[in-house]
């Protein structure tokens, strides 16, 4: 539920966090039935899933050395930190030895990695993370630590709902490696480009928020993955 504002971290007590919050004030009963269909949703998917995800283990596991998950920390609510649960696509240690973001040519994606990400199924592992309540089905996608110290203070208005799976801006940029390969900076051009313009639809969602905006969204990226345009 949402934290009174007094409660709020100091960093996110903004005039401009203020608007988003006033809207999601009169939306209670909406963000109830958001954790309630994420909670029982995220145990559903788990037990369909299981085996699926075991085979997927076993692929990379078998694939190239290094452990099955991905766990790179990740922010959420309120500025909360947590470790994504992720399977992994890229060789160990890959946030070593490059970029927090992936380009569409990345070398260091393995051959069972570009299959799983083509197919966005290195995302399933996230069902741990409904469950936890880090994240929920929609919303804006966990960013890494070191973006988030870039957020300018509207941004800071997203962390006012958990972090999502899917969301309008994941839509509309899901061949966002594609869009970072000429980059010279992929960082640089990351914060400054790309994550303004899906901070716009990421915010947008924030005041549209409501619990069918969130299962349209689910729907549109089922069809986004299946190779439907949205522009």
């Amino acid at each position: 539920m949402l934290k009174k504002w007094e409660a709020l971290p100091d960093f996110m007590k903004n005039d401009e966090v203020r608007v988003y919050y006033n809207s999601l004030q009169k939306k209670k009963v909406s963000m109830f039935l958001k954790r309630v269909m994420d909670l029982v949703g995220g145990v559903i998917l788990l037990i369909i899933l299981a085996i699926p995800m075991g085979i997927i283990a076993v692929m990379i596991k078998l694939d190239s050395e290094g452990p099955v998950f991905y766990r790179q920390e990740r922010v959420t609510t309120y500025g909360k930190h947590f470790r994504i649960h992720k399977f992994r696509t890229m060789v160990s240690n890959a946030d070593k030895i490059g970029t927090a973001v992936t380009v569409g040519n990345d070398n260091r994606i393995t051959k069972v990695g570009s299959r799983l990400r083509g197919c966005r199924l290195d995302e399933l592992p996230q069902v741990l993370d409904l469950i936890s309540g880090n994240m929920s089905f929609v919303g804006t996608r966990p960013e890494a630590v070191k973006y988030v110290e870039k957020y300018k203070p509207e941004y800071f208005a997203t962390l006012l709902l958990p972090a999502g799976i899917t969301s309008e801006a994941s839509i509309r940029y899901k061949n966002e490696a594609e869009l970072l390969d000429s980059a010279d900076d992929v960082d640089k051009v990351y914060v400054e480009k790309v994550l303004q313009d899906k901070m716009e639809y990421n915010l947008e969602s924030i005041i549209k928020f409501s619990v069918f905006g969130d299962l349209t969204t689910m729907f549109r990226t089922v069809f986004a993955v299946l190779g439907k345009d949205y522009k």
